[in-house]
């Protein structure tokens, strides 16, 4: 079985970016990240409300970090690594299975640069190297062009198509699973 271990906390670095621990001083951009609503459009979630859900989020991943339950990383341009330009993750972690969740955000003026893709890569590296994963997962709505598009360019194949899968605001609304194996 599978035994995660984010001790010490796992710094990543690409070409032009560093995938950093999220901290409280990253409160601001992950408010942002987590209530503007462009960045919001195909995630499925309310907007916090507050630098308050800001910070009690901060607090709930990094506490997962420290149970070794799953990890985020802030994604930083490597030349201003105290910026948070979106989140990377692996989440609901199946220890049994080998396998995890993909989730990412990404600050919209950073958007068709190159940057999720690039940081995609190198944590798909991490998870399968370093972690040891089988399988990585990824579920998007079906208008999330961009974000299917990026999945394909990195590996990753569809795996299934759920109709009315998510139910959000009152709708009903397909999700596709995308996989890659190791």
């Amino acid at each position: 079985m599978l035994t995660p271990d984010f001790t010490p906390f796992p710094e990543l670095k690409t070409k032009r970016l560093l995938l950093r621990r999220i901290t409280m001083d990253d409160a601001a951009a992950i408010f942002f990240l987590r209530s503007d609503e462009t960045v919001l459009k195909f995630i499925g979630k309310e907007p916090a409300a507050s630098m308050e859900e800001a910070k009690a989020f901060i607090q709930r991943v990094n506490d997962a970090i420290d149970a070794n339950e799953s990890i985020i990383w802030a994604i930083t341009l490597q030349h201003n690594p105290e910026e948070v330009i979106g989140t990377i993750c692996y989440w609901r972690l199946q220890p049994e299975n080998y396998r995890a969740e993909i989730g990412y955000a990404l600050h919209p003026k950073h958007w068709r640069k190159g940057i999720m893709k690039e940081a995609i890569v190198e944590v798909l590296d991490y998870g399968f190297e370093t972690m040891k994963l089988h399988s990585i997962e990824a579920r998007t709505s079906t208008d999330n062009i961009a974000s299917g598009s990026i999945l394909e360019a990195t590996g990753f194949v569809k795996e299934a198509h759920l109709k009315e899968e998510f139910f959000f605001r009152g709708e009903f609304s397909d999700t596709i699973i995308y996989s890659r194996l190791q």
